[in-house]
């Protein structure tokens, strides 16, 4: 079942038009999407969602791995920035791999972890690449194609600028930015740091060294699909 057949109220039969979804969704209808990876292997489904209630964000999604018949299941608490809404087949997408998935931190269904632990908290936003100091949300777009590093971002909304600082002495120092609709180190949020010559695609930040002494040094590049890092 997908989240338009988990619509007790109808909120989405007019979504072409007006009403909400998909940039505002029901949670009562999230609860019970399936989660696939890019290699269409069913990863489990959600089982709930986690707020953080002093600032209303939405923090983890439960995902249900393993077991059958829910004897042996495992629950895996799911940056909600990790994740990507498939909008055309009403699903959500992961970018970890079945098998790496069960050596992820997950905890029995009747033993939950305090979430409020920070050394909890770091040790799953490092194994899922996201950050626990910044709040984000999931990616959207159809289908669930993902690169190496995470979903992949739309296309790049505008046009990159590069220019060196002016310097007295010493060479400027030059910043390439570049905006896109998705990507950052994992693919799913934006604004990751890497170090190049010139921005990196989908809403990296690249920093390099200016090319002349004591003048600007102007340069232009073009924002690309994100999911990846300058290097």
């Amino acid at each position: 079942m997908s989240y338009l057949d988990r619509d007790k109220l109808g909120m989405y039969k007019d979504s072409a038009d007006a009403g909400p979804g998909p940039q505002l969704m029901g949670a009562d209808t999230l609860i019970g999407d399936s989660v696939v990876n890019g290699a269409e292997e069913n990863l489990g489904q959600i089982k709930d969602l986690m707020l953080n209630m002093n600032t209303g964000q939405v923090a983890y999604a439960v995902l249900a791995f393993g077991g059958f018949l829910h004897m042996g299941e495992k629950l895996f608490a799911v940056p909600w920035p990790a994740l990507h809404l498939d909008t055309v087949n009403k699903r959500f997408v992961l970018n970890v791999e079945k098998e790496r998935l069960k050596n992820a931190p997950g905890f029995n269904p009747d033993n939950w972890p305090n979430m409020n632990d920070i050394a909890w908290a770091n040790q799953v936003h490092t194994f899922y690449g996201t950050d626990a100091a910044r709040q984000g949300a999931p990616t959207m777009g159809p289908g669930s194609s993902v690169a190496t590093g995470g979903v992949i971002g739309g296309a790049g909304t505008g046009p990159g600028m590069g220019a060196g600082m002016a310097g007295s002495d010493t060479a400027g120092s030059g910043v390439g930015l570049s905006s896109g609709s998705g990507g950052s180190t994992t693919g799913t949020g934006g604004g990751a740091m890497g170090t190049g010559s010139e921005g990196g695609t989908g809403g990296n930040i690249g920093l390099g060294a200016g090319t002349s002494r004591g003048a600007s040094d102007l340069g232009s590049t073009t924002a690309g699909g994100g999911g990846s890092r300058t290097s």
